[in-house]
């Protein structure tokens, strides 16, 4: 399982327009071949930072996704409005607790 984590930072005035097209295609996201878990984060102390936190079955299925057009879709849509430069990591879990 790999997971995957997004920090993305945006101009206060685009906030709610990412909000909205997040909420357009999350259910799409998720429902991708190997995505097994999404969340959507919020910075507690800088409104203006998101962190997506995502289960994939494997690199071939993230990659799969970030080539496919409903990445390109939302990417496109995105992108012009960050006020920092996007950053990703992919990491392995090890351990839950619950």
């Amino acid at each position: 399982m790999l997971v995957r984590i997004v920090k993305l930072g945006f101009y206060k005035e685009n906030i709610e327009v990412f909000l909205q097209n997040f909420d357009a295609t999350k259910t799409k996201i998720r429902a991708f071949d190997g995505c097994k878990f999404l969340e959507l984060y919020r910075d507690k102390n800088d409104p203006s930072i998101f962190f997506t936190y995502s289960y994939w079955e494997s690199e071939d299925a993230l990659e799969k996704y970030r080539k496919s057009e409903l990445f390109n879709t939302v990417w496109s849509t995105v992108k012009p409005l960050f006020n920092i430069k996007p950053e990703a990591w992919s990491v392995d879990k090890l351990e839950t607790l619950k």
